[in-house]
């Protein structure tokens, strides 16, 4: 050791050495199944004074009272490799303590900061169980890392002489990430950057790491959107050489390839999409047929015709898995020349496409159904604002003007008579489909969307909702037609359940504890759910939507049920999907923005080529993989709304709101204001009337002098205390009644 250097190695309160237990259980943990004795120990733990040795061996011996280890020999232990020990997945609080998350169990297994044992929010873990002292509930220590669930983080720099720290904007990161000098890669102080860990060395308290990205300044919106891919691990650049491999596609429509598709560029086709879209998925072609019924065909993007199987640009799109939908931007799955280009079924425009296409008589019953890739046409582009006109104001052979207030295109024009007949018929048949999905068991979810009005440089003016209307609903039941036929076609052949791997969406039954509290929360504002039987259950959830919809409750109490539910998830098991009531569904009309609907398509063609059906292992590899990068993406969606909803109460400071209690917690109340649906927390130790104290049972802060109660979906007046975009955080103060 050089002159003036001390090896320091462990903090001691007093004579005591701290954190022995979770050293200890670290050193055996990473022996695996090695017999160690006191000395070994001590020697790997730097530990060598008399008390410190005597703390080891008395440590020892109740580590193995305890069961953790095992005497095998005198003074001689192992690792009791017994049924305590599990392993699962870590689910870190922003408080600092966690959650183990394991199938051996019923309920998560909590875990207190001291003993997470550097494990990190989502990791695969090793985790010793047992009872807590006088209690039967059941707590955990980590005893290894298995497997990080990422090294990368995103955060900013804090640079001194020698070295940085970047610290996490994540606030389930607990620890900054120490950068050395030559490891900045260009960052300078206060930028937000990437960082990797690359080491967490034993003796230290923080991970080391390196400067991977710079992603600007805090606060600039191309720094935070940017941001919130990163922290997400999404990308929101195309490789170079995948936009070379697209843009050097053979694009033509070919005699030779039309000739190998049903030819329907003459079925009169149309496609109504958001007012904004770029991208067209989907197109409805309507036909009335001889014998009075009528054939509708839903035409899809052939994204499989383009996207050959196994090249750079389908394995982009297999890793991304879908595009991202954030607030000011679409981060495609697809590069631009596909997907606003060759595939999107532009008007005026023939398209390669793949359809199902279907005979219906007035009841909207299926007379016939035929799959296979199409060639089309699309007559006209409606946003859904002018496919609603058409619904509320049509008549049947006569012509419908859409007013210029409305019009994507300029000023005001008329609709034909063959188009209103058509979104006429459609509306009537998606009507009496939907009625009939509902009397079966069928949920509706029709949630408010929040959107922003930005000006030109992304700052918001203004809030506004989207909500599900009578168009919205045309394409819905008809893309469910579609979805739930085609899975049906490949899952069973003359009423038999075939073998043939293909890929689902499902939804498991929800869980019963789940819809037992959701019960205790509504019942509080005089609504209730009938929980009897499966059908009663989805009655009276139907019912409870419908009854607050408009309510100052109602985006709480939506959010809550849909929390109850389960997660729908893409598999090669089938198990139905509760929320629509099928016993057969897939995503095959979207292949544009989600990677599953390619597979469907490749999938579907095979049968219809008479292949045999492939491994269903490597699919259902694909699924997962699918349904992990749908779920980050959903959480970069929701931080993004977060984020702007922050960035557009910075300007509203001195403004009082009315909200909603939408959820109490220890540390604090959480406010939904009702007419910008923006959420911010009370801090507890805000409320400073009393001193209150949370009652999980009523889901209420309880003042301990005046008893006076903030409850979950009390109306209170608000004013913004604090935002911060970093951490995408809004902290409110309550406007006390005088």
């Amino acid at each position: 050791m050089s002159k003036g250097k001390k090896k320091k190695i462990y903090k001691k309160k007093g004579n005591v050495i701290r954190h022995l237990t979770r050293n200890i259980m670290s050193v055996f943990s990473k022996e695996g199944n090695k017999i160690l004795n006191y000395k070994q120990v001590c020697a790997k733990l730097t530990i060598s004074d008399a008390n410190g040795r005597n703390q080891v061996i008395k440590k020892l011996e109740d580590l193995k009272g305890q069961g953790k280890l095992e005497e095998v020999d005198r003074g001689k232990y192992i690792l009791n490799q017994n049924k305590n020990y599990h392993i699962g997945t870590l689910d870190l609080t922003s408080n600092g303590n966690a959650y183990f998350i394991c199938d051996d169990f019923e309920d998560d297994v909590f875990i207190p900061s001291i003993n997470i044992n550097r494990g990190l929010d989502k990791d695969t873990v090793k985790v010793y169980v047992y009872n807590k002292r006088r209690s039967s509930k059941k707590e955990g220590d980590v005893v290894e890392i298995i497997e990080r669930a990422k090294t990368e983080f995103v955060g900013v720099l804090q640079v001194s002489k020698n070295f940085g720290f970047v610290v996490p904007d994540n606030n389930k990161m607990y620890a900054d990430i120490f950068i050395a000098k030559d490891k900045l890669n260009g960052a300078v102080d206060g930028e937000k950057v990437i960082a990797e860990i690359i080491d967490w060395p034993e003796k230290s308290k923080n991970p080391f790491g390196k400067i991977t990205q710079i992603l600007g300044l805090p606060g600039e919106h191309n720094t935070e959107i940017h941001s919130i891919l990163a922290e997400y691990g999404l990308p929101y650049e195309f490789p170079a050489h995948v936009e070379k491999q697209a843009e050097d596609l053979d694009t033509t429509i070919t005699e030779e390839e039309i000739a190998k598709r049903r030819d329907m560029r003459k079925d009169l086709t149309f496609t109504i999409d958001p007012k904004d879209a770029k991208d067209f998925d989907d197109a409805l072609s309507f036909t009335v047929l001889e014998n009075g019924n009528y054939e509708v065909g839903i035409h899809i993007a052939d994204v499989s015709h383009y996207l050959e199987e196994n090249s750079e640009m389908d394995n982009e799109a297999y890793d991304r898995a879908t595009s991202v939908y954030l607030v000011d931007r679409v981060v495609p799955m697809l590069p631009e020349k596909l997907s606003n280009g060759v595939c999107s079924l532009r008007p005026h425009e023939e398209k390669l496409t793949f359809s199902a296409v279907f005979e219906l008589n007035d009841k909207a019953q299926l007379i016939n159904e035929w799959y296979g890739r199409t060639v089309t046409y699309s007559d006209e582009r409606f946003a859904y604002e002018e496919a609603q006109v058409i619904i509320e104001e049509g008549k049947e052979d006569v012509k419908t003007t859409i007013p210029e207030d409305i019009s994507i295109r300029e000023g005001s024009y008329e609709v034909s008579e063959d188009v209103v007949n058509a979104v006429l018929k459609l509306d009537t048949l998606a009507k009496i489909m939907r009625k009939k999905r509902l009397k079966e068991g069928a949920i509706t979810f029709d949630k408010v969307e929040v959107k922003f009005n930005l000006d030109e440089n992304a700052v918001p003016l203004g809030v506004f909702f989207k909500e599900s209307k009578d168009a919205n609903k045309l394409i819905e039941e008809f893309m469910l037609l579609a979805n739930r036929k085609v899975s049906e076609f490949v899952s069973r052949k003359k009423g038999k359940p075939t073998k043939n791997t293909f890929v689902y969406r499902v939804h498991d039954e929800p869980n019963i504890d789940k819809l037992t509290a959701l019960q205790g929360i509504i019942h509080k504002f005089g609504y209730n759910i009938d929980l009897k039987s499966r059908k009663s259950t989805s009655d009276s959830l139907n019912q409870l939507l419908e009854d607050v919809h408009g309510k100052g409750e109602s985006n709480m109490i939506e959010t809550l049920a849909i929390r109850s539910m389960s997660k729908a998830e893409y598999t090669t098991e089938n198990i139905g999907h509760y929320g629509l009531a099928f016993d057969h569904y897939s995503h095959f009309t979207s292949p544009i923005r989600r990677y599953p609907d390619v597979m469907a398509h490749r999938l579907l063609q095979n049968y219809l080529d008479g292949k045999p059906s492939p491994k269903q292992e490597e699919f259902e590899e694909k699924c997962k993989h699918s349904s992990e990068m749908e779920y980050l993406a959903t959480k970069a969606e929701r931080d993004s709304i977060k984020y702007m909803q922050i960035k557009y109460m910075q300007d509203h400071e001195d403004q009082e709101f009315l909200g909603v209690i939408s959820g109490v917690t220890d540390w604090g109340i959480y406010v939904e204001i009702i007419e910008n649906k923006c959420e911010g927390m009370v801090r507890t130790r805000d409320l400073r009337d009393d001193y209150y104290i949370f009652d999980e049972k009523q889901y209420a802060m309880v003042g301990q002098s005046t008893g006076k109660m903030y409850q979950l979906g009390d109306e209170v007046t608000v004013t913004v205390k604090n935002t911060d975009l970093d951490r995408k955080h809004l902290d409110f103060n309550i406007v006390q009644n005088s």
